[in-house]
């Protein structure tokens, strides 16, 4: 099912509330939730125009957290205009350099735009965090569930989720019981939601973007997202350099580690249920392209000492032979 890149019928009254009436309204992006993206342009002046509709999106959590880092000294876009009712917000315009795209292009740079992008979560952990919920055990066993939810019965798996409950319920508490500070999570920190831009401090030159999920919890879940990418591959020395970098600069604690392999095994089992979700429900079948990584990444997790419980149901339930099994409308890797 394709995305729609027709603007709302209401977006030509609300830009010309702000001033930009007789500006044109280019298609720029869709992303795997209902939200929808366009660049605005009037002459040499750019914006984006976010299509959140509805009642499938509420942009009132984007807006408070792009407030919360602006305020912190955070390259958050600026907002220049709200209409809640609609769900249409008008943003800054951070351009078109995503850290993925210019590594694509530029892999030389691969280490020092990893290096920034890490110096720039320690320094917002550092930071006093947003006004969110908390990242708690009710959040994570929601989200790994989605891996039984969507993933099993696309793969055609009669699987113990009961099971699977209690063996995340034994790994938990080593994130929750580890002396890490409490710190805002964006949740989606990773190579194609961070932006190189021009005119700020070097220390927080890095646009960021898609931000509006955000909770308050452990820090080494967004270092999970950037580090354990699901869209481009990560190499595990470069991972490693990176981590060492980031406790380096942080110190946070001596049970980071643990905590590390266990957010990255919990946010690569939701991200395999995700995927198959927008893939089973929303008709977006691309997403099945990623899960070889997925499987990947998530292996290389439940190798850790502390995914014990969790591996072992993995190995009782979904071994290897059928992580590799593509699913129907997924392309062999």
């Amino acid at each position: 099912m394709a995305i729609s890149m027709i603007p709302p019928a209401a977006s030509r009254p609300f830009l010309h509330s702000l001033g930009w009436g007789n500006a044109d309204i280019l298609p720029l992006a869709g992303d795997a939730s209902f939200r929808r993206y366009f660049r605005v342009v009037d002459g040499a002046r750019r914006a984006v125009l976010m299509d959140a509709p509805p009642p499938h999106e509420d942009p009132r959590p984007f807006l408070g957290v792009a407030e919360h880092l602006s305020a912190q000294g955070f390259a958050a876009p600026a907002i220049y205009g709200a209409d809640l009712e609609q769900g249409l917000v008008l943003l800054e315009d951070f351009g078109d350099a995503r850290v993925r795209d210019h590594l694509d292009e530029h892999p030389a740079d691969e280490e020092a735009i990893y290096a920034r992008a890490v110096r720039l979560l320690a320094d917002l952990h550092r930071a006093a965090p947003v006004d969110a919920p908390p990242y708690d055990r009710e959040v994570y066993q929601r989200e790994a569930g989605l891996l039984t939810e969507w993933y099993c019965p696309a793969a055609g798996l009669d699987v113990d989720a009961a099971g699977y409950a209690a063996a995340w319920d034994g790994v938990l508490p080593l994130v929750e019981r580890d002396d890490a500070p409490k710190v805002t999570v964006l949740r989606d920190y990773h190579a194609e939601n961070i932006m190189l831009i021009d005119g700020r401090p070097q220390s927080h030159d890095l646009g960021l973007l898609d931000f509006q999920d955000a909770l308050v919890g452990h820090p080494a879940y967004d270092l999970v997202s950037l580090l354990q990418d699901a869209r481009r591959d990560v190499a595990p020395d470069l991972e490693r350099r990176m981590l060492a970098l980031y406790k380096e600069a942080a110190q946070p604690g001596a049970g980071f580690d643990a905590a590390y392999a266990v957010l990255g095994a919990q946010r690569n089992a939701k991200i395999i249920g995700i995927f198959t979700r927008l893939c089973k429900r929303d008709g977006k079948s691309r997403y099945l392209s990623y899960l070889p990584r997925m499987w990947g990444l998530l292996e290389r997790d439940l190798a850790h000492p502390a995914l014990a419980p969790v591996a072992r149901w993995f190995d009782a339930n979904i071994p290897p032979a059928i992580r590799a099994r593509p699913l129907e409308g997924q392309e062999a890797a």
